[in-house]
């Protein structure tokens, strides 16, 4: 039987540009699912103007995308959405998000979600009260708190924290869009991400340092925010932005996906990354750092290859054999459609609200 049809609001950083973050990948995945199961989806935005000079999908087809300015437009334009809303989501992130919260808790009569796509940072900051987007106090009035981290994190959240109910919602992948397409391999490890400093010293361990021992080796980085003043090895081909709409052509141009995590994240564990899901899907074989909680994701050694030192980086990448890495693609892929898709998200959704 199908769940009753729900009218949500959702208040996230951003969906129509992807520029320097991943949370719009993560929105226009949830809010097309949540239309094409039937229902009707308020997607406010701040009109920001690093996104705006930056819009990849500045009119979203699913469901209906609203721009603002500040919190008084947005209580003057949307009080009364609010209030029809049986869910209002606020994500991790929006500028005066505090104030938000503070509105949407007098405003909503139903249900209210806060959408963790930081998780670990955000517990990193409450610890200090530095959250710029969550207080403390805030966290125990949302009937909901959805995670991107799951395992002993939402244990945590409850007892430390005091949230009502603490529960997963990782990201996840639009698996019809982001699949294997023959192409000739342009590179032989690549990576994509925004830059990071705890970021930093993986990428180079894991793929820097490769290319600097295999001369012969093809490389790239792709993401921006990189500083000027990093040298990169001739072999490593930088890309400053990779569109979503360029990921599935990007991914299928690599022998391997490399995946680096944020030190927060690692140290939550349980906590993977959208790149991980989206190269997956499209059959490239991904190479990862380990972190706690990686092995309900993905099975080390068949869906997914494990290293942590310059050497066993290079040896996956030089030395695996091809039948043996198309076999691995597969199977993460296999995995992904199983488990990992936006359609299985949105269903979790509804099975909390249930």
């Amino acid at each position: 039987m199908s769940p009753p049809s729900l009218d949500v609001v959702v208040l996230g950083l951003s969906i129509t540009s992807s520029w320097g973050n991943g949370h719009a990948v993560t929105y226009r995945g949830l809010v097309r699912e949540l239309a094409a199961r039937g229902h009707r989806v308020l997607f406010l935005e701040r009109d920001l103007p690093w996104y705006a000079d930056n819009r990849d999908l500045p009119r979203p087809p699913w469901g209906r995308t609203e721009l603002y300015r500040g919190v008084p437009e947005l209580q003057d334009r949307f009080t009364r959405a609010i209030r029809a809303a049986d869910l209002v989501v606020l994500g991790s992130y929006v500028p005066d998000a505090i104030a938000t919260a503070g509105w949407i808790f007098a405003e909503a009569k139903g249900r209210t979600a806060f959408y963790d796509i930081d998780t670990p940072v955000t517990l990193a900051r409450l610890e200090t009260d530095a959250c710029e987007y969550l207080t403390r106090a805030l966290v125990p009035r949302f009937d909901l708190y959805l995670s991107f981290t799951g395992g002993p994190t939402l244990r945590r959240l409850e007892r430390d924290f005091g949230a009502r109910r603490a529960v997963p919602l990782h990201c996840a992948v639009d698996a019809e869009h982001y699949r294997p397409e023959p192409r000739e391999a342009l590179w032989d490890l690549g990576y994509i991400g925004t830059y990071g400093a705890d970021r930093q010293p993986a990428l180079e361990r894991l793929l820097v340092e490769p290319a600097r021992r295999w001369r012969e080796g093809r490389f790239v980085v792709a993401g921006p925010q990189y500083p000027r003043e990093l040298r990169w090895p001739p072999n490593v081909a930088r890309m400053e932005h990779v569109a979503p709409s360029q990921h599935v052509s990007f991914y299928n141009a690599q022998r391997f996906a490399l995946n680096v995590t944020r030190a927060d994240m690692v140290r939550a564990g349980w906590s993977p990354s959208v790149r991980l899901f989206e190269s997956a899907a499209c059959g490239t074989p991904v190479v990862s750092d380990r972190w706690p909680g990686l092995e309900a994701f993905f099975e080390p050694g068949r869906e997914i290859l494990l290293a942590e030192s310059p050497e066993e980086a290079l040896e996956i990448v030089r030395a695996t054999p091809e039948e043996a890495r198309r076999r691995m693609g597969e199977a993460a892929r296999a995995r992904v459609l199983r488990e990992h898709t936006a359609a299985h998200r949105v269903r979790e959704l509804e099975g909390y609200l249930a």
